[in-house]
């Protein structure tokens, strides 16, 4: 009973430990989403709990398919004589394990964030007109001798079956922002970048989606007709809705959705009209940089994929060619940053440590 209640004590000491080095992380998040929960009662906003309940649910569907495979791979390697007792014995080993229960808390950062990062993307437009549009739409034109980038891809992405594997494609980066935090959280070979990677995370979701994207307010080529009466786009978007009459193009009712919340003022998960800086390509290098820390392999996979997320926003109309540039540069910026403020707490427990060691 002794032996028990001894490494009990010692699991709690090694959470407690864990728990410490993470300080800055939930220094920044309270700190942030006290500030957006001030602006949300300057302007009478409310944050409904379904909302958090509905991201919480999201993790979850990423989360099975994660469990399976992960099973399936373990009773692959293993091939145990008794699966289930194996697979049990395992999850449940797992479950105990403090360097896991450590990082639940962080998983919790990323539910939370989500929805006050929605609210406060539908909101730009009490903050700041859409005014920036012209002004990208000229420095793409400046980058591109003259033309729209998307015209420049064109003659790449310009056929039907690339356009809805293109929009595939930029769908599935959702499932990057759900299974994508599942793994850095809870996975064992990513320790070593976690606290960087959330860090990071809310970082991004808050100083590029939300400030940077309220400074620099605009809503993107889709956009620019129906919101601000701009036919620069016409041909792009007749050319999408052309393909999908081929082949289903799934960006094109999001698109559509996304208009009629925006012209409903509808705020919820997933809501607001913004393209500058672009979010997708922004979350795409973070996972890139933080996933070739794990795995060089997996390191040039998502390098292929992040550029093709920023190729593909630009060709379905979500973005400027600029949006994402502004992205990759304050991304890097933050992930930089991160690391520098993660090692001076680090630095700073560690005189405390061995200040409380020569004292006693």
């Amino acid at each position: 009973m002794s032996a028990i209640k001894a490494n009990d004590r010692n699991n709690l000491q090694e959470i407690q430990a864990l728990l410490l080095n993470d300080v800055p992380i939930y220094a920044v998040t309270s700190l942030l989403l006290a500030l957006c929960m001030t602006i949300f009662a300057a302007y009478g906003v409310s944050v409904h709990l379904d909302l958090f309940a509905a991201n919480a649910g999201l993790y979850v569907v990423a989360g099975v398919p994660m469990a399976i495979f992960d099973a399936v791979w373990l009773l692959f390697r293993n091939r145990p004589e008794e699966p289930i007792r194996f697979i049990v014995e395992t999850y449940r080993r797992r479950a105990c394990d403090p360097a896991l229960l450590a990082r639940v808390p962080l998983l919790g950062v990323a539910i939370a964030f989500m929805p006050f990062f929605s609210k406060i993307k539908s909101m730009i437009p009490l903050f700041n007109d859409f005014k920036w549009d012209a002004t990208f739409i000229a420095f793409d034109r400046a980058l591109f001798f003259g033309k729209d980038a998307w015209q420049v891809l064109h003659p790449v992405f310009g056929s039907p079956v690339v356009t809805a594997a293109a929009a595939g494609l930029y769908h599935a980066w959702m499932m990057l922002i759900y299974m994508g935090t599942l793994f850095f959280v809870f996975h064992p070979s990513a320790t070593k970048v976690v606290r960087r990677y959330v860090l990071s995370f809310v970082l991004i979701w808050v100083l590029i989606g939300g400030v940077l994207a309220t400074a620099l307010a605009s809503v993107g080529p889709c956009f620019v007709g129906p919101i601000l009466g701009d036919d620069t786009f016409n041909a792009q978007m007749a050319y999408l809705r052309a393909a999908n009459e081929q082949i289903p193009v799934l960006t094109l009712p999001v698109q559509d959705l996304l208009l009629q919340w925006y012209q409903e003022g509808s705020r919820g998960l997933g809501r607001g009209i913004t393209a500058m800086p672009s979010m997708h390509v922004s979350m795409s290098f973070l996972f890139w940089l933080a996933i070739r820390k794990v795995s060089l392999f997996a390191g040039r996979g998502f390098f292929l994929f992040f550029n093709l997320i920023w190729l593909s926003s630009v060709h379905l109309g979500y973005h400027y060619f600029a949006d994402g540039l502004v992205g990759v540069i304050a991304t890097a910026i933050i992930w930089h940053g991160s690391e520098t403020l993660l090692q001076g707490w680090d630095r700073l427990r560690y005189r405390g440590r061995t200040s409380e060691t020569a004292l006693a």
